[in-house]
């Protein structure tokens, strides 16, 4: 039963890292929910309550920095309510078309939705690369809390 459960966590995790990049799974909380499976596997004798509880707020964290990233990249370029409308958009149609889709489609929704509201094609573009940045760092921010995570696990599973 062991090796069932182990690899139900394992499962999630994988999923959860693949979803830190596609907007579409919820990463770090699959990942969280992986390695809370696998503690709780354990009895929680090498992965206590204390690990648990880091890995719980940087689940939380990771969410946050996710959408705070990207609005802040709108917001410090002045985006319109449009603009984070089509950012939004771009995101969930990029997941349908592939990898560029993934990374372009946002700015392009931005930029469109920006256009939309103002009429104004130099502003567009920037707050278009704004937001993109934005989404950008917020993934990699995710990227990094999500294998962090997973670092903490396998220590307190070791030491």
């Amino acid at each position: 039963m062991d090796i069932l459960l182990w690899s139900l966590a394992v499962i999630l995790v994988i999923a959860g890292v693949v979803g830190t990049v596609l907007p579409a799974l919820p990463g770090t909380a699959l990942v969280f929910a992986g390695l809370l499976l696998g503690a709780w596997i354990d009895g929680f004798t090498a992965v206590g309550a204390i690990t648990i509880a880091v890995l719980g707020l940087l689940t939380v964290l990771a969410w946050v920095a996710e959408y705070v990233a990207g609005m802040l990249g709108a917001k410090r370029a002045g985006a319109g309510r449009l603009a984070l409308l089509g950012a939004a958009i771009g995101t969930v149609l990029g997941v349908f078309t592939g990898l560029w889709g993934l990374i372009f489609m946002p700015l392009a929704g931005a930029a469109i939705g920006e256009y939309l509201e103002m009429r104004d094609i130099a502003r567009a573009g920037h707050v278009g690369v704004s937001t993109w940045i934005g989404i950008m760092l917020g993934t990699a921010v995710k990227i990094a809390i999500t294998f962090a995570m997973i670092g903490i696990f396998v220590a307190a599973l070791i030491f």
